[in-house]
């Protein structure tokens, strides 16, 4: 494949690595607040957890009400059903237990607790980073050569 051919084929999967990467830094702030040991006040632990969960929704809903009705007309893994719906429904088991405990906590409503909010976002970190590897792999280059045309890559709508 030629470099602006790998190019074209491979933009959505760029683009998916760049929100992957702004996620996977997000956690990684959130999770490294969520140590016992952190020194990060909880309000900003709180605060960056909120953010969090969020972005991640917005990110899936745009997802799922864009790309995904897309891609699911070439891509079975798009598909109702499949790896990429799944996946989210399952992340969002532990978001729908996070995100509220993030609040409530805010609100003052409940302590913090830096452990609980480790062991909530050790419920879904697997899926997670199972996911964002998994979708890139699916948009990447080889991939969507096997699906779409040069012309049709031209022409996503995203």
């Amino acid at each position: 494949m030629k470099s602006a051919e790998f190019a074209t084929f491979n933009r959505l999967a760029d683009e998916m690595t760049f929100y992957h990467t702004m996620l996977r830094s997000s956690w990684d702030q959130l999770y490294a607040g969520s140590d016992v040991k952190s020194k990060l006040p909880a309000s900003k632990v709180i605060a960056i957890g909120i953010q969090f969960c969020r972005h991640l929704t917005v990110h899936h809903n745009i997802e799922e009400t864009t790309w995904f009705p897309v891609l699911a007309k070439k891509m079975p893994g798009f598909r109702e059903g499949e790896f990429a719906k799944t996946q989210h429904q399952e992340m969002h088991k532990g978001l729908d237990v996070l995100h509220p405990y993030l609040i409530e906590c805010q609100k003052g409503a409940r302590d913090f607790r830096r452990e609980e909010v480790r062991t909530i976002m050790d419920s879904f970190s697997g899926i997670l980073w199972q996911h964002m590897d998994e979708e890139v792999v699916e948009l990447g280059a080889q991939s969507m050569k096997r699906y779409w045309t040069l012309e049709e890559m031209k022409r996503m709508p995203f």
